[in-house]
């Protein structure tokens, strides 16, 4: 039985670096500039387990098929040893630290950096069930907003101010969002109830959209197409139905859409 079991563990090791290699299952299409590192680095570090997950099942079978079967007299006692012991341990937590300090790099990357000049900014506000996205007209800036204005029967979402001039070129729409391909953008990301979590997996973007906060992150869409946004993040009984369209176009596009939808 003991040998049969260390089988087993070899055939689970063998299969999971074979299924780590061939990958049927695999990711979604990456279509943005940003993830590439994004990736490259969860390759890397699940490359990095995959390969500690083959040897400690390969050394367990090992240990099963030598010493799992019946065999007579006491069992022996073994002490600890400090310097295995040790170096397992300094080992683990140089990788363990060596993937974090890389993974901080690309979080950075998307945080800590300003956005190119070039940027167009989109705000996306979250709320019980939907997701708003808002444009800035011609004048580039964006309207005031108030709590107090928010009306959902007159489809005024995000409370926009009609006694601020800024906001009455704004262009809001209601879980559709458009960008164009190749230009980076900086969405800014509230959120006007709960936690929810603005996620386009092709993007390999993702970011918690927090009540009383507005955060400024920036990617690049670089394949035109109709993608998919989820809630990431529980928000209440219907939270299934927070999903928007995501559309990719090209800079002619996207000016013919933008324009349809001012008007």
């Amino acid at each position: 039985m003991a040998k049969l079991t260390a089988v087993f563990f070899w055939l689970l090791a063998l299969g999971t670096a074979a299924a780590f290699i061939v990958h049927p299952i695999w990711l979604p299409e990456l279509v943005s500039a940003q993830g590439v590192d994004v990736d490259r680095q969860l390759i890397f570090t699940l490359g990095i387990a995959g390969v500690a997950f083959v040897l400690a099942h390969i050394l367990l079978g090992i240990f099963l098929w030598r010493f799992g079967g019946k065999r007579s007299g006491r069992a022996l006692y073994w002490h600890e040893n400090p310097r295995l012991e040790i170096t397992w341990t300094v080992v683990t937590a140089v990788v363990f630290v060596g993937l974090g300090l890389q993974g901080s790099r690309i979080w950075a990357r998307e945080y800590l950096t300003e956005p190119p000049a070039s940027a167009m900014t989109i705000e996306v506000t979250g709320q019980q069930f939907a997701w708003n996205f808002r444009y800035p007209g011609p004048d580039g800036k964006f309207g005031r907003t108030r709590p107090d204005k928010v009306d959902d029967s007159e489809g005024n979402y995000i409370g926009l101010d009609d006694s601020d001039p800024a906001g009455n070129d704004d262009i809001t729409t209601q879980n559709i969002v458009a960008v164009p391909v190749n230009r980076p953008i900086l969405m800014i990301v509230r959120s006007r109830d709960v936690l929810h979590s603005f996620f386009v997996p092709v993007l390999r973007f993702k970011q918690d959209a927090v009540p009383g906060m507005g955060i400024p992150v920036h990617f690049t869409a670089t394949k035109i197409g109709e993608y998919e946004v989820a809630c990431a993040e529980l928000c209440g009984m219907q939270h299934y139905k927070m999903r928007a369209r995501f559309l990719v176009m090209s800079d002619a596009d996207f000016n013919a859409w933008l324009k349809t939808r001012s008007q």
